[in-house]
């Protein structure tokens, strides 16, 4: 590790602000930008730079940003309002929000109009762990992830809790600017999602990955919610994981056209930043392990030290798997450290919810700071009934 790098290093935890927003699309918004505009300012500043390095420029963007406007419309027209609301609160403008929605999807789609080589675009390495309630000790799910992205970024994030009056309230953590990214909602449903790549990305333009996370969030019916990661169209490959707090949990591994199930083992699923399903490798090409080879063993890491409790897991037996530091610093759990770009990556965040509790734990810059911020949500979560309750019914009837 140089010097100049160590230099970078913050010496207290980066504080993850809550910002709590209600009213119509284009108001929340509104409502968003303004408490969050430093947070907003900050990422916008972090991925100019990566402009720059394409030499990108704002007219240039504002073209790229109206070629999504159709798909992004015809998808949810309200995400547009809300993004204009944000750019409105903050103060900035309206492309920039709606670049940090689509951040890696408007770098390649830059490259392709303009043919130009491409710029070396680190991945987001994730490690997302799941645990149903009969493999943990107290019988609720456990939804956990940790974020791999820039170091920067643990200055640019934030929960976001959104009440709504036309569908359940979701609590959120996320990119300042953004609609969404890992979180969970009032009927109990939860999302994580974590990078994959493959040769098919890049052909079509799709929705951008943080609006059908949104759109996971928004769903009453955990049905909808999978729907909407099963069945919309993606620019790229992507993995992502939700469960339901009456004790459902599927990983979709998502090529941008097809979407393949990876379901639990024991009543865990654990994945990293490869393939996984045996379909899906016999249909694709792998891609991801060349940027991060360290994928290999983390999601076995976290296997390594969550099986061997599976009936009496808990929130810290996730947490325990998620610190693991074995070979850092390409660990479960990064400390910042160079990567091939001369940025600082890191495990941005650590989240952990137990979404039949409303909670939310989140550890920023977790290598540095092992300690962790707690947010709620009033949960409004409707009794599932299984096999075993529709025998109670006929019985008593």
């Amino acid at each position: 590790m140089t010097s100049q790098a160590q230099s970078n290093y913050p010496t207290q935890a980066p504080e993850c602000p809550l910002i709590e927003v209600s009213g119509a699309p284009r108001e929340r918004g509104r409502q968003y930008g303004e408490q969050a505009a430093p947070w907003i300012r900050r990422g916008i500043a972090h991925y100019t730079q990566q402009l720059e390095k394409s030499k990108l420029s704002w007219k240039e963007l504002e073209k790229i940003v109206a070629t999504f406007e159709p798909t992004i419309a015809a998808f949810d027209a309200n995400y547009i309002d809300e993004m204009r609301g944000i750019a409105e609160g903050a103060g900035v403008e309206y492309a920039a929000i709606v670049m940090l929605n689509a951040r890696t999807e408007v770098l390649k789609l830059a490259e392709r109009m303009r043919q130009q080589q491409p710029v070396p675009l680190d991945p987001d390495g994730c490690t997302g762990v799941m645990a149903l309630p009969e493999a943990t000790a107290s019988g609720r799910v456990i939804h956990a992830q940790n974020w791999d992205w820039k170091a920067e970024c643990a200055e640019s994030s934030v929960v976001l809790k959104v009440h709504r009056e036309d569908g359940p309230d979701y609590l959120t953590f996320t990119e300042a600017g953004a609609l969404a990214r890992s979180g969970m909602n009032a009927a109990g449903i939860s999302i994580t999602a974590n990078y994959l790549e493959c040769e098919r990305d890049y052909r079509q333009l799709g929705v951008p990955l943080a609006l059908i996370r949104r759109k996971v969030l928004e769903q009453r019916r955990l049905a909808f919610a999978m729907q909407a990661v099963y069945v919309t169209a993606k620019s790229a490959a992507n993995n992502i994981m939700v469960a339901h707090a009456g004790g459902i949990g599927i990983d979709f591994e998502c090529a941008p056209d097809e979407t393949f199930q990876v379901l639990p083992q024991q009543g865990v699923i654990v994945h990293a930043n490869h393939w996984q399903s045996p379909v899906a490798l016999g249909k694709l090409r792998e891609l991801g392990i060349q940027k991060m080879p360290d994928s290999l063993y983390r999601d076995e890491r976290v296997r390594q030290l969550v099986m061997p409790h599976v009936g009496q897991i808990t929130v810290d037996t996730i947490k325990r798997a998620l610190f693991d530091d074995f070979e850092s610093p390409w660990s479960v759990c990064r400390p910042p450290r160079p990567n091939s770009s001369n940025n600082l990556s890191a495990t941005v965040a650590m989240i952990v919810m137990e979404p039949e509790a409303g909670t939310m734990e989140v550890s920023m810059l977790p290598a540095l700071f092992p300690t962790f911020q707690t947010f709620r949500l009033d949960m409004e979560i409707e009794q599932a009934h299984g096999a075993g309750a529709d025998r109670q019914h006929a019985v008593a009837a």
